[in-house]
């Protein structure tokens, strides 16, 4: 099961195009200021067809239809979640990260807690970053596979290599136009797919809703039974999603630095907003693709049993699409990926750059010179992402998102502690944050913790849970820690 040459062509050609859209801001990029942040032109549209093309990602795309596939419409309750996020994020955070001239996200936590603290976060949300990336990566060598019939290795070398070219060279504004450009492309061709899919199932939309409804209600959307242990409930889903995103999107450098690059703090939250529309309608159309699919299975046996889910959508484009749209939403996927791996690049070269002062040396931000260092700190970080790339993660969307809710926790607690306690000592801080990792890192792994003693754990804690478990402990910890240091820090001066 291969595509045909007309489709590699345009996988090829769009590969291309985006590669040498992206080089030519090259001659742009003569300071820090413009390469990770566009010099704060970008206007608040642009900016938020960003946002939501680095929040999607081939997990997205090949993972969310497989899970409406396998169960309902569920994950929506997630998504609302998200949305309510970014108005929280729009009160307490942005007008805070414009009381300032900030690169990073950290430099905020530098100006409250100091230098320590700010490294100390910053790791984390490289740690963070560079793993999530690399199942998103790992995600695309699905794709190929089942579009190629190749192994793996070869398509992650590829597509890291001309995301990195480039990054490399186009910075931060290259980031946001080629993802606006991606963002229309994957948009459009999933909506393509939507309506082509809906074409091939006999009885169109009717039967579609008649089969889901028999086969166990595949359209419900809200479940309101409280319980820790299942993912997508109401309550999981509204006080989970809220937390993931004010974590994700509130401290996680990739995003934050989209904010930062917007030109004013109106401006910034304008994009975070509107995105959120864009994000709920997106999951939407994903999740319906998949109850589709399934009642599409039905008759043409496109999953074997007990086959891998995020091979489903994948193998329908490259099986029942005509030659020419196959190769254009295949394109579109590759876009995704292309446009998740750019962000990262450039927000863990700016933070690692920023954050680490010892890396710069005695340079100030200012100094044309560091962005040479930010272009090859990039590659570094491209090599690191693809090696990350091929390790193999089980059900990529869920691992993506398990390994970010693990370390936001700790995250999200210090910048609550940092904007809500006046009283938080940077010793208190640290303290959170390592009780907060800590205790998360138990709870992933609780299963095997107990299996070691001689005992067995039936049931955990859903993922969906993690976010907010972990920023209460750190908080919780940041504050009493804080209480009984006697050396309160003294704010200090973002360089």
């Amino acid at each position: 099961m291969r595509i045909d040459g007309i489709d590699f062509a345009i996988i090829v050609a769009y590969l291309a195009g985006v590669t040498l859209f992206g080089i030519h801001f090259r001659r742009r990029q003569t300071s820090l200021r413009e390469y990770f942040l566009s010099s704060r032109t970008a206007p608040w549209w642009a900016l938020a067809g960003s946002i939501v093309a680095t929040e999607t990602s081939t997990l997205t795309i090949i993972s969310t239809p497989g899970i409406a596939y396998a169960s309902d419409l569920g994950f929506l309750q997630l998504v609302m979640g998200y949305l309510i996020a970014r108005v929280i994020i729009c009160l307490i955070f942005i007008p805070h990260y414009f009381r300032g001239e900030f690169y990073t996200a950290y430099q905020f936590i530098e100006k409250r807690f100091g230098e320590r603290m700010k490294a100390a976060t910053a790791t984390v949300f490289l740690g963070t970053r560079a793993l999530a990336e690399g199942v998103r990566i790992n995600a695309i060598g699905l794709v190929v596979s089942v579009a190629f019939g190749t192994g793996e290795t070869v398509s992650v070398a590829i597509m890291t290599a001309l995301t990195i070219l480039y990054t490399f060279a186009g910075g931060m504004r290259a980031v946001i136009w080629t993802d606006m450009v991606q963002l229309v492309l994957y948009l459009g061709g999933s909506a393509i797919a939507f309506f082509l899919l809906l074409h091939k199932i006999p009885g169109g939309w009717a039967h579609v809703t008649q089969v889901a409804a028999v086969s166990g209600h595949k359209l419900q959307i809200f479940h309101f039974n409280f319980s820790l242990t299942e993912s997508y409930t109401f309550w999981a889903g509204i006080i989970g999603g809220t937390f993931l995103t004010m974590a994700s999107h509130g401290t996680d450098q990739t995003m934050v630095q989209r904010l930062l690059a917007a030109r004013n703090e109106r401006e910034s939250k304008a994009a975070l907003l509107a995105s959120g529309v864009i994000i709920f309608v997106q999951f939407a159309l994903f999740l319906v693709i998949g109850v589709m699919l399934y009642v599409f299975a039905r008759h043409t046996g496109l999953l074997a049993p007990g086959g891998d889910t995020d091979r489903l959508f994948p193998a329908f484009i490259v099986r029942d699409l005509p030659v020419g749209l196959s190769g254009l939403v295949l394109a579109s996927i590759f876009a995704v990926a292309m446009s998740n791996a750019s962000g990262s690049l450039n927000s863990l070269a700016s933070s690692t750059i920023v954050d680490f002062k010892r890396l710069r040396g005695e340079r100030r931000l200012d100094d044309p010179s560091l962005v040479r260092l930010s272009r090859w700190v990039t590659v570094g970080w491209g090599l690191v992402l693809g090696l990350f790339g091929l390790v193999h993660w089980g059900v990529v969307l869920v691992a993506g998102l398990t390994i970010a809710s693990i370390t936001y926790g700790g995250l999200l607690g210090v910048f609550l502690l940092a904007i809500a306690d006046r009283r938080a000592t940077p010793r208190g801080a640290l303290s959170g944050l390592l009780t907060g990792l800590g205790a998360m890192v138990a709870v992933q792994y609780a299963p095997r913790i107990a299996g070691f003693f001689g005992m067995e754990l039936h049931e955990t804690i859903a993922w969906t849970w993690y976010v907010l478990l972990g920023t209460i402990i750190t908080f919780s910890v940041g504050w009493m820690v804080s209480r009984f240091d006697h050396a309160p820090a003294q704010p200090t001066e973002v360089q």
